[in-house]
């Protein structure tokens, strides 16, 4: 029948739910997430130790002070977490074969791709967001009435952060998903995650000024303020971002790298 789809075409819905269940079936999924999760635990024994130090002080201590937000410090670590996740979401399927498989039910390597990018977003948009507003929701029942700084303002005020932390961890899982399709390699996949975090925005910082604050501002470490358009992006100097700019070059990191790797994926064998 000319209406029938042929057997080399599944539905759209189909391959969606064949990624999310290859997805969720993988060990290295669960573990992903685990450490995600253990985040909200991380930001909960963070608030406690820094509430018995606010505890200890004097009054006049007490006011002036400041203890860094556990969303904001841990965010890094969620960061590379799912990032990992990203790499681990392709290159399991090439270390086992399941690719060729893969490719044999679904034999249009671009939709396949597709596919794979639009569950790992989703995926990482929910957990990202979610872990964050549990650290922040636990974080400041913790610190109660204690004033230590981060839990000066009201939710609505840090809800912007909020919002562009997790969309940071999206784009690094996506990053992740590129540069590991590109290097077919969880060793390379992950470097590369590494070397985006942590390598060089530490080059950055050594560079001449005014470009160590020029370039710093172009990483994702720091593009999250300036996305929020929160005043600590201000400290960035010159090299401080207008929050549109600024999520137009976060979204160009996952871009570039889905772009790169579905070049690779559809012109490479498997």
């Amino acid at each position: 029948m000319t209406g029938a789809l042929s057997p080399g075409r599944p539905k759209t819905t189909g391959v969606l739910s064949s990624e999310w269940l290859k997805l969720r079936s993988v060990r290295s999924t669960h573990h992903a997430l685990g450490a995600a999760a253990a985040i909200v635990l991380l930001g909960a024994v963070w608030t406690y130790y820094v509430g018995t130090v606010w505890d200890g002080r004097d009054p006049a201590a007490r006011a002036a002070f400041r203890a860094a937000a556990p969303e904001d410090g841990f965010l890094p670590f969620l960061q590379m977490v799912l990032g990992v996740l990203g790499v681990l979401a392709i290159t399991s399927e090439y270390a086992t074969g399941m690719v060729r498989t893969s490719l044999v039910a679904v034999p249009d390597r671009r939709r396949l791709f597709l596919a794979k990018t639009g569950v790992l977003t989703v995926l990482t948009l929910v957990v990202g967001h979610a872990v964050l507003l549990a650290t922040y929701a636990v974080s400041r029942i913790i610190a109660g009435e204690r004033t230590m700084g981060f839990n000066a303002g009201p939710f609505t005020a840090d809800l912007p952060l909020l919002l562009a932390a997790g969309l940071s961890v999206t784009v690094l899982a996506l990053f992740g998903l590129g540069m590991g399709t590109v290097t077919r390699s969880t060793a390379g996949g992950v470097a590369s995650v590494a070397v985006l975090l942590f390598v060089l925005p530490g080059v950055a910082g050594v560079l001449p000024e005014p470009w160590n604050t020029r370039v710093f501002a172009l990483f994702p470490i720091a593009l999250v303020r300036q996305i929020a358009g929160d005043p600590v992006a201000t400290q960035a100097g010159a090299g401080a971002l207008p929050p549109l700019v600024a999520l137009a070059v976060l979204a160009g990191y996952a871009v570039v790298a889905v772009a790169a790797g579905m070049v690779s994926f559809t012109r490479r064998d498997a």
